[in-house]
Order: structure tokens, then sequence, then C-alpha cells
């Protein structure tokens, strides 16, 4: 130790991250027989998803409850077989949580960032997740290039802003899946005049996981018609 650390009693060392927390019980539930892969996944993102900012150190001890669970158990929104865009997904929350817990799902996560990007590349290998494809770029850079029935995101902005970056990747009548916090209610009500001019059908709030973690997930299911072209 040098001499300055000696006098401030900090050390040079650098802290050991820590441990990663035991999967609980709700998680066999949610994840059947991808525990082993999402047990792994918590691992990930305890490590390196720490290390490259995806995620604080202090959200380690409550990786399960708060995030991989939180996200897993939106599962129960899509029908089978579906094709599902993850906007902005970071961390893989909750685009890679939802492909292990669904493995008939096919996942597209979009994230602008290189770094990030390079991080879901190596943790979808890592996982041997065969469902999952990571583009790199913004939601709009992908309009007529990536669509799906499906799109999801968490965490991302208000849902007026969210709105206008995901509903020209749906396809026909299709939903995005917003995960929301207790405020949900509140942020439909002040933005419903935005979201009904880019075609809003309807409207629903709905709790997740009520019989798996403490507090449900909450998701705005909200379902657009897109508007019909002029004809030429």
């Amino acid at each position: 130790m040098s001499d300055v650390s000696r006098e401030t009693g900090t050390s040079d060392e650098v802290p050991e991250p820590a441990s990663p927390p035991a999967a609980p019980s709700g998680a066999a539930e949610v994840f059947g027989e991808g525990l082993p892969a999402a047990t792994r996944f918590v691992e990930i993102l305890a490590d390196t998803g720490v290390s490259h900012g995806l995620l604080g150190p202090r959200e380690v001890p409550r990786l399960w409850e708060r995030h991989v669970l939180n996200c897993a158990v939106i599962e129960d929104a899509f029908p089978q077989n579906a094709k599902l865009i993850d906007v902005g997904s970071g961390a893989g929350l909750p685009g890679i949580a939802l492909a292990i817990a669904r493995p008939d799902l096919d996942l597209h996560l979009v994230e602008p960032m290189q770094r990030r990007t390079d991080w879901l590349t190596a943790t979808v290998a890592d996982l041997g997740l065969e469902n999952v494809t990571v583009h790199r770029g913004r939601a709009e850079e992908l309009v007529g290039t990536l669509s799906a029935p499906w799109v999801t995101a968490r965490a991302v902005a208000r849902i007026a802003k969210l709105a206008r970056w995901c509903v020209p990747l749906l396809e026909g009548r299709g939903t995005l899946v917003a995960m929301k916090g207790r405020s949900a209610q509140e942020e439909l009500d002040a933005d419903r005049r935005d979201l009904t001019k880019l075609g809003l059908v309807d409207a629903t709030l709905t709790e997740h996981g009520t019989s798996v973690i403490a507090e449900p997930t909450l998701t705005l299911d909200l379902t657009f018609q897109p508007k019909r072209r002029p004809k030429k």
C-alpha cells in the first residue's frame, strides 16, 4: 500500500465483484429447463455486466427479483412462436431473460451502442441462445429493415416518446408491451392524446408474476393500427 493510501485509509486494490445471488424458488417456475441458462445469465450480469457499466454493483444482490425475474415474467404477454423486438436492450433486459424463459420466441435485440451490442453478442453466444439476433442501431434507423407484431422495452422513455420510436417497427395491428412502474396509469392518461395520433386502438395495464415475485411487473400493452398510406 502507498503512503497516501495509509494516510487516507484507502487501498490501491480493486474490490472484488459481489457474488451473484442464488436463484429464488420462483425462478424454476418461470424458467423451467432454462434455469441453468438463467443462472449463468445472472453470473454474467454480476461480472461483466457490472464492469461494462450496464448495471451498478449495488444491483448485484437483487439481480433475480429486480431484473431477471422481473423481466422474464412478462413472457405470458406473447403468443407461441411470436417474433419480438426489444428496443434499447442494454443488458439484455428484458430480451435475453425472455429468450431463456421462452425458447419458442424469435427475439431481436436493438441497441445503438457498440460496446453494449458487443456485450450482448458475447452473452448470447455464452448462453447458447439460438433464438436471439442482436442489431446495432436506434429503433428509427431500423424502420424498413426490421419489423415484428410485438415490440417491448424497459425503462427507455416516457410512453409517448417510446411509442414514436416503436410503432414504426410494428407489423399490422401490432402491440407494444412497455414495462413501466407504478405511475404507468398516470403516464398513459397524460400521453393518451399523442398515442391516439400514432394509431392507438387499445390500452391495457397488466400485472405479471403475481405468484412469483413480491412486487408484480407492470406493463402497458398498447395496440396500434397503422395508418394507411395514401394511394399514388
